[in-house]
């Protein structure tokens, strides 16, 4: 599993010119300078959209509303120079704007133009949350691709049963729905069957909003059958995915047969005579001692 990202080997420049340093620098997280640079530019993510978020307050917009516009066009126009040298700096320029975060990186920087035109469209500039995506890169946590695999694996193997369950909730909260209906009717604010389904689930989830109650005593002996009822039900679907994860941990330790497993960071793929982890240095030890 891959992220869709420019930093493919076909796309880094050749020769050693300032295009291939500074494509080491903004695209590779593993040198220094690339990990320092990714780390800044999450910082610099963050707090544009703290900023954003801020001037949506009108009480802090009307005190600070000055130096959150200039703040704004501070972080657009170093956003804008990234894009840039990240376009300069690769090969296929045409690859990395097409790609999920090229698009990201140029729809980050668009709405404060946009603003100029449209008032108000600055606030679209949350979405520079999404480049928080990096720190992917950053964190190294591909090796953890596996586990995402085996989570992937037990999901589908699930996925009838889940889907019973949930007809099963469906007819539930139908039945329960219209029975509430009957019972207390629209003097009670049960208006139509869906108004009352919609009481069922959100009953039956444990979440009660409260804007509809039942009044008669029938009513509440019902909702209190329907939240037990939810409470009995709700772990149903943990149940489900946690022994399907457990059978495919078990399957994937049989096909893997006495290869060794990492006691700090999981790894599991080693040498046959290996004794420390390649990733992190840890001990690593058997699947029959673990």
């Amino acid at each position: 599993m891959t992220f869709p990202d420019s930093r493919l080997p076909d796309n880094r420049p050749s020769g050693e010119g300032w295009r291939t340093k500074a494509y080491d620098i903004i695209f590779e997280a593993d040198t220094p300078a690339g990990k320092a640079f990714d780390i800044l530019l999450i910082v610099s993510i963050l707090l544009s959209v703290l900023v954003v978020m801020m001037d949506s307050s009108a009480p802090i917009r009307n005190e600070h509303g000055g130096t959150l516009y200039l703040l704004e066009w501070f972080f657009t126009i170093l956003f804008t120079i990234e894009y840039i040298f990240r376009l300069m700096s690769v090969r296929n320029k045409r690859r990395y704007a097409t790609s999920l975060f090229g698009i990201v990186d140029l729809v980050a920087v668009i709405p404060t133009y946009m603003s100029l035109i449209i008032p108000g469209s600055q606030f679209l500039l949350v979405i520079r949350i999404l480049r928080v995506l990096r720190i992917f890169r950053v964190l190294k946590l591909v090796q953890y691709m596996s586990e995402a695999d085996l989570l992937m694996r037990a999901m589908r193997a699930s996925r009838r049963k889940i889907t019973v369950f949930l007809f099963t909730v469906l007819a539930l909260v139908t039945i329960t729905g219209s029975l509430i209906y009957i019972i207390e009717g629209e003097s009670s604010g049960f208006t139509s069957i869906p108004m009352s389904i919609y009481w069922a689930i959100v009953t039956m989830t444990t979440v009660g909003y409260g804007d509809i109650v039942p009044q008669t005593a029938i009513g509440k002996a019902l909702a209190s059958f329907v939240m037990i009822l939810g409470y009995s039900i709700i772990a149903v679907p943990t149940g489900i995915v946690t022994s399907e994860m457990s059978f495919a941990s078990m399957e994937e330790r049989k096909r893997l047969g006495s290869k060794k497993e990492c006691s700090k960071c999981g790894y599991h793929v080693h040498d046959a005579d290996a004794l420390f982890c390649k990733l992190c240095g840890g001990e690593i030890r058997t699947f029959e001692e673990l």
